[in-house]
């Protein structure tokens, strides 16, 4: 038997992003998205959806740009306070003693602290309802050499402590279930 509810975006889990932007030293803010995700391979696009109301929404608008860097374990406090203060009130950066990186294709500054960062470019501001959609495309990517895998040059995320948000809560990204495609691997 099944109950049906009250629809909601009820997709969980979500990464819990701490986003950059502005560009320059006193518009830097750090915002942090759960409302983000692919939308595209080639070229590499990306999504953020933001509140009109929130400060940084203004900055995205103006400069078309914001980084992505991923949370951690070690960056759970960091990602909640800047979901929960305003950087109308706050210098976030420098409340959290964050340190504000170059980004090799935009102004806008990585969170050097996150092992991964996304560059990206807007190209495209949907209109939705409670939030606007920032479509993207991914310019560049900076990566923490521990998350490189040695022998493959690759990316490797797995058990990097990777944050997630699911129904209010941060969870910690975990355990491998197995590698895409095994369903039909030797078949």
């Amino acid at each position: 038997m099944k109950i049906n509810k009250k629809p909601t975006p009820l997709i969980y889990p979500v990464p819990a992003a701490m986003v950059s932007c502005g560009t320059n030293e006193n518009e830097y803010n750090i915002i942090t998205i759960a409302w983000t995700g692919t939308v595209c391979s080639v070229p590499p696009m990306c999504y953020i959806s933001i509140r009109k109301e929130r400060h940084s929404y203004n900055i995205v608008k103006r400069t078309k740009e914001f980084v992505i860097n991923y949370s951690t374990k070690d960056l759970a406090y960091e990602a909640d306070w800047c979901g929960r203060k305003s950087g109308k009130d706050y210098q976030k950066f420098k409340e959290l003693n964050l340190t504000p990186g170059k980004s090799e294709k935009i102004k806008t500054p990585v969170i050097e602290e996150s092992p991964i960062n996304l560059e990206c470019k807007v190209k495209e501001i949907i209109p939705l309802g409670s939030h606007d959609m920032f479509m993207a495309e991914i310019v560049n990517i900076q990566v923490s050499e521990r998350y490189i895998h040695p022998s493959k040059g690759t990316i490797n995320m797995q058990h990097q402590e990777l944050m997630a948000y699911s129904q209010g809560k941060y969870v910690q990204l975990g355990e491998i279930i197995e590698q895409a495609g095994f369903s039909i691997k030797n078949k």
